[in-house]
């Protein structure tokens, strides 16, 4: 176990230990981490990049994350005893260990560093043969055009080149290079899915297109899109968006066509070169081709003895030439020199060329793969011919168990598939892929097309997709129990790879009304797989296909209950709480009531509760909240019973509630009890208590504590990080930390929190958040005195509430109310505040109505007319009243200076004092924050209008008495 010494500090990162003159130090996991990266490797510069993938792992953070945390490692760490720092700032680069390290516990007194991920690159087992130009030239292409795209023929080498390219650019690019294998996507809409998983991009949105060009804009990375020609006009519009977004990021395509961008670069990819018919050709002069050379290294390969000669090198040449000098064609070809000489082999494929004279208006060179695809398989003997084209049906990798599920007739032996499955691996027709949780198999996509039509040709085509489509259902239901009791690497390697095939197979049995029974049952049994791979999108799209009238009769209750639920949840969180999302969740729920299944009542129960609170309707939130206190009570649901508190807590917080919503929220907190398995965390969507100290501390700064307020709402921030789920952090910064950071005036804070939300909504695509999220911005602004929040707010509360997402919107249409009277333009301030109160009593949402009232009162006052004074004066009354009511000191506190500030310009100062002064006096922490200083000031003011007042009055009454006096 090694441990690391460096000054009075001892680092044993296996126990996550660091020890300061035998005194643990506490430090953030986060910043431990940090620190372990760094002092692996003392004196050497560690990327940002690298940093992040250590303490982050799989999840995008925006670089002020990094910073926040060295920042805070500094301060634990303190100065080394020379005086200067323990890391160093490397400028454009990182950060480095700069002070000397002991390491102890290590074999050979040496670190290694775990790297950065930096590709997702498949390894090949063979080299490249003959195409070093190739590789030059379009390495040069990249350097001046950010697409490139290598176009050829089906069998010619596209992917192998590319893949070489990709190989040899990993360390050029700082986000690394990812590979996306486009064969096994039939469908074109699933083209940006399949980008955002291969760049690891979580997208919680419609929008994956605008999802991925957001999150490549400020990354330096290469992608290579992989056999682009059946969804090219997909990929055209995910490589336009990508390139108009990200000016640091290349594409390197392969195709059988262009893809037809603005600014593509085509790189014709022609055969390997084969030697001239001529006679008298020696070995030397054959080896000189490439496509000679690659057939020597695979027969080589398979056969050890075998020797390129001057008498088989005239063969061997016509052999290329026969097969067109494609590579696909010649690696399968070479092989089957194991079984024939030289000159068979070329009278077999002479043999076969009349296979192909039906085949009109296609590329010869398809003539000759296909030829050789014919002569592959008519090699092959029964057994291995139906096991190919059986295989054919998996549109992805495959285990062995799987093979044998599919292709293994009932009452037949398991061991004839897996002795036909060595041999096609022997015979390359399968490829292997081997990994830490076994050996998987695949099939080339050549390979799998022509087998594909084989079984078309057997008639078994129906047959072994249904035998498909059943054992994908079979392992959906033991991933979905694993996925409760494995780590979440470990399910993800071994179930997430399987997406490919349920697509594949849920295509085949929605097609052409083959099997609408399997095609809901899969559907139902996919609702996992979309859920831990954060596919929200299409989930919804498939879901919402199982739904329609036409498949009706093969929905079950149960499946009713379970598409209705996943279709409100996803619809949600893509499109915002539209009414169709209140129609499901209700539609679901009186499945779940039919069914007595009240574990999924309460999902609903819990779904439309968060419904209601989203549309800004909190009463009949806080009426679902005790529907589900009832129902769980009933059940003996203690978790659910608890942790319900916090949605009657929400509830009341925005109903003005303010003690009875710390009550329950407080209770709630106290009472919880941490989930046994990940399944609870998906039932009641964010962490309950993290979710409650959230709106405790909203309630909390409400209520006068404004210190207490940032402490909890700064816990709630580290939990939802440590969470590292995209709804909590959502949740943390949008809800809470945010919004308390502009209510105290700490615009510091807010820049850095917002920083962060935009771009983590932006990577995630979240709609309704990204409206929130620059509701946010727009009062930042707005407060650092730019006017140019005003259009912002009102084209984010706009388009909140076209979806009619009402929640906080009352008091963000106040601000924007204020800030136009700020700005000059009062009338419409005073229409703007109109409305917001409207809204706030319409809706029940009056936890802002003092601040409403508040900013109505300025608003009058602002005209300048003494008219108005009166009503004015009227309003702050009511608002503070109304605040002493819901016990909302802080919007006392406004409204009270407010009303001090009014009566102050009318020389009524005692007034004012005897206002305000007792409302100050009732707060006990806070006093740096904005409104506490502003109130304090004010107070000063007034007291030294007094004082001057007090110290006037004598000298007035002398005078007074001197003008009376009798001439003398």
């Amino acid at each position: 176990m090694p441990s690391y010494s460096f000054g009075p500090y001892v680092l044993v990162p296996e126990r996550q230990s660091l020890m300061r003159d035998q005194t643990a130090v506490r430090i953030g996991s986060r910043a431990l981490e940090i620190l372990v990266a760094l002092i692996e490797r003392p004196g050497e510069p560690v990327s940002k990049a690298e940093l992040v993938s250590r303490a982050w792992p799989d999840t995008f953070v925006e670089e002020s994350n990094l910073k926040v945390n060295v920042a805070a490692l500094r301060r634990v760490l303190g100065d080394a005893p020379d005086g200067t720092q323990y890391i160093a700032t490397v400028s454009g680069r990182g950060y480095q260990f700069v002070f000397p390290v002991d390491i102890s516990g290590h074999s050979d007194a040496s670190v290694i560093a775990t790297s950065a991920r930096k590709h997702n690159l498949p390894v090949s087992a063979t080299r490249l043969v003959g195409r070093d130009p190739a590789i030059d030239a379009i390495g040069h292409a990249l350097e001046g055009s950010r697409l490139v795209t290598i176009v050829g023929p089906g069998g010619v080498g596209k992917t192998r080149l590319a893949l070489a390219i990709a190989d040899r650019l990993t360390t050029a690019y700082e986000h690394g290079v990812w590979f996306v294998d486009l064969a096994t996507v039939n469908d074109a809409t699933l083209v940006p899915s399949s980008i955002a998983t291969a760049i690891g991009l979580r997208v919680h949105s419609a929008n994956i297109k605008a999802a991925i060009a957001a999150f490549a804009a400020d990354r330096d990375f290469m992608l290579v899109l992989d056999n682009c020609e059946h969804v090219v006009e997909a990929v055209a519009a995910c490589a336009d968006a990508i390139l108009a977004a990200a000016a640091r990021v290349r594409i390197l395509a392969t195709s059988r066509e262009p893809i037809r961008v603005l600014g593509e670069q085509i790189h014709r990819l022609p055969p390997l070169e084969t030697p001239p018919e001529a006679s008298g050709l020696s070995a030397a002069g054959a080896l000189a081709f490439p496509a000679v050379e690659l057939f020597v290294e695979r027969a080589a390969g398979s056969r050890n003895e075998f020797k390129l000669s001057d008498e088989n090198a005239p063969i061997v040449a016509e052999i290329c030439r026969r097969l067109d000098g494609l590579a696909l064609a010649i690696e399968l070809a070479a092989p089957r020199l194991e079984a024939f000489s030289t000159r068979e082999l070329l009278d077999i494929l002479s043999d076969q060329s009349h296979v192909l004279s039906d085949r009109r208006g296609r590329d010869s060179r398809h003539h000759t793969l296909a030829a050789t695809m014919d002569w592959s398989y008519g090699l092959l003997v029964e057994p291995e011919r139906v096991l190919l084209r059986r295989l054919s049906v998996f549109a992805g990798a495959f285990s062995l168990e799987s093979a044998c599920a599919v292709a293994v007739d009932k009452g037949r032996p398991r061991s004839e598939c897996i002795h036909a499955v060595a041999n096609l691996v022997a015979k390359s027709l399968v490829s292997t892929e081997r990994g830490e949780f076994g050996t998987q198999y695949r099939l080339l996509d050549t390979t799998r097309r022509y087998a594909l039509q084989k079984l078309a040709e057997s008639g078994e085509s129906d047959s072994m997709r249904q035998r498909h489509a059943e054992h994908l259902l079979e392992l959906a239901k033991r991933a979905e129990v694993e996925w409760k009791i494995r780590p979440t690497a470990d399910w993800l390697a071994e179930y997430g790879r399987k997406m490919d095939d349920i697509r594949s197979a849920l295509g085949w049995a929605f097609s052409g009304n083959r099997s609408g029974a399997i095609g809901v049952a899969l559907t139902v049994a996919a609702l996992p797989f979309w859920e831990h791979l954060s596919l929200v999108e299409e989930c919804r799209a498939g879901v919402e296909h199982a739904l329609s009238s036409r498949f009706a009769n093969f929905r079950s209750a149960g499946d009713e209950m379970k598409l209705q639920f996943a279709y409100g949840t996803t619809l949600l969180h893509t499109r915002g709480p539209l009414p169709e999302v209140k129609a499901a969740w209700t539609a679901a729920l009186g499945c779940a009531e039919s069914l007595r299944d009240t574990d999924y009542a309460l999902r609903c129960l819990w779904g439309l509760c968060d419904y209601f609170t989203w549309t800004g309707d909190h009463r009949a939130a806080l009426a679902m909240a005790e529907k589900i206190r009832e129902l769980a009570t009933d059940r003996g649901d203690l978790d659910a019973r608890n942790n319900v508190g916090r949605q009657a807590g929400t509830a009341l917080r925005y109903l003005g509630e303010l003690a009875d919503a710390q009550h329950h929220l407080e209770r709630m907190i106290a009472r919880y009890i941490p989930p046994v398995t990940r399944s609870d965390t998906a039932r009641f969507q964010l962490d309950p208590r993290s979710a409650a100290r959230g709106t405790l501390a909203n309630v909390t700064w409400l209520q006068g504590h404004p210190d207490k307020a940032v402490a909890m709402a700064q816990r709630q921030l580290e939990e939802a990080r440590a969470a590292q789920h995209a709804l909590a952090l959502c949740n943390a910064v949008v809800h809470t930390a945010c919004p308390i950071a502009l209510l105290t005036g700490d615009l510091v804070a807010a820049e850095r929190l917002l920083v962060a939300i935009e771009a983590h909504v932006a990577e995630h695509a979240m709609t309704v958040w990204s409206a929130m999220g620059r509701c946010l911005r727009a009062e930042w602004l707005l407060q650092s005195g730019d006017a140019a929040g005003l259009a912002i707010l009102r084209g984010a509360l706009d388009e909140l509430l076209a979806v009619d997402f009402r929640m906080r919107c009352p008091f963000y249409i106040g601000v924007y109310a204020a800030d136009l009277g700020k700005y000059g333009d009062v009338e419409a301030g005073r229409m703007a505040i109109d409305e917001a109160l409207s809204l706030s009593a319409s809706t029940g949402e009056i936890w802002c109505m003092p601040e409403l009232l508040r900013i109505k009162a300025d608003l009058l006052g602002k005209e300048g007319d003494h008219r108005t004074d009166k009503p004015a004066e009227a309003l702050y009354v009511q608002a503070i009243d109304l605040a002493r009511r819901q016990g909302a000191l802080s919007w006392e506190l406004r409204a009270a200076t407010a009303l001090a500030e009014h009566w102050l310009r009318t020389d009524q100062d005692v007034k004012a004092a005897g206002v305000l002064a007792p409302v100050y006096g009732r707060f006990n922490d806070g006093f740096a924050t904005r409104d506490l200083a502003r109130a304090r000031e004010l107070l000063n003011v007034l007291k030294d209008v007094g004082r001057r007042r007090a110290a006037a009055v004598p000298v007035t009454r002398r005078a007074k008495r001197t003008q009376s006096a009798p001439e003398q």
